[in-house]
């Protein structure tokens, strides 16, 4: 899942500078308000792009990460009626 996410990030970034090269070295030689727009839709691309790779999936168990506190794991362990890990 993580691979997938990285993946579309950087896809979603490589469109992002393509747009910026574009409009500055071609588009701008023709049309202006084109090239703007151009970068109007750029610069609304990386927030959308740091959304999309880190976003949680359902399949993503984040919250049964263990907090690193014995004492806190156990009693998250306990509420969530887990049996406790002995290591």
């Amino acid at each position: 899942m993580y691979a997938r996410r990285r993946r579309v990030y950087f896809w979603m970034m490589g469109v992002c500078l393509a747009l910026f090269v574009g409009a500055w070295a071609v588009v701008r030689l023709w049309s202006m308000p084109v090239a703007i727009g151009m970068c109007v839709v750029a610069m609304l691309i990386p927030p959308v792009a740091a959304m999309i790779a880190n976003r949680r999936g359902p399949e993503d168990r984040w919250w049964d990460d263990p907090s690193g506190d014995p004492q806190s794991d156990e009693w998250w362990d306990e509420l969530d009626g887990k049996k406790r890990r002995d290591s």
